[in-house]
């Protein structure tokens, strides 16, 4: 969201790996809450506020549609995908490196998946694409970008339209460049190293 602004900043990365990877998380956000936005006095450590916070210094940006009923509906899957979708993140980890084949996918997850398809062809039937909103991508396709690379990592069976977006936020410089960066992360985290 801060690259999509385009204001310039710097990013201060804590190894997970590290020993002392909660004390420095604890020493930067004492309530642990990552990411966080430091600009000048302010400090912002929740996703949709770091957000709203961006669209408000950078309205140039267009983060939030402009339109106030496309804000409305813009806010509220962002605060869905906030705020939900726990059975998706649980089943379906985030590993933008892997390519998992023949993964079985249980039922809630597959609820969360059909809410989101639902989502994704309600927006880009109602606003035309290539992005939810429109022609330019808001804080709805960054929101929706880690489920773009979790289905392409599951090999979600996606309709068309899904299949075009989801090719569409890969095609994205901001996406490429994050790709790049898994890639150069440790293939071993110890969180996910446990045995089920």
């Amino acid at each position: 969201m801060v690259k999509m602004s385009g204001i310039p900043f710097s990013e201060l990365v804590v190894a997970s790996d590290s020993a002392d990877a909660r004390a420095e998380l604890l020493l930067l956000s004492p309530s642990i809450l990552v990411p966080k936005l430091s600009h000048g006095q302010v400090e912002v450590w929740d996703t949709l506020a770091i957000g709203e916070y961006l669209n408000e210094i950078a309205p140039k940006a267009q983060l939030l549609p402009s339109n106030p009923v496309r804000r409305a509906h813009c806010r509220a899957i962002c605060g869905e995908m906030h705020s939900g979708f726990s059975a998706l993140r649980a089943s379906l980890p985030m590993n933008i490196k892997s390519k998992v084949k023949s993964f079985k996918v249980w039922s809630k997850a597959q609820l969360d998946i059909d809410r989101i398809v639902a989502i994704w062809q309600d927006c880009l039937t109602k606003y035309k694409g290539p992005f939810l909103f429109g022609k330019h991508p808001t804080l709805a396709d960054a929101m929706y970008a880690p489920v773009v690379t979790r289905f392409i990592t599951y090999g979600i069976d996606l309709d068309p339209v899904c299949q075009k977006y989801c090719q569409q936020i890969m095609a994205t410089s901001l996406m490429k460049e994050w790709r790049e960066a898994a890639q150069a992360e440790p293939d071993d985290i110890e969180e996910l190293e446990v045995e089920f």
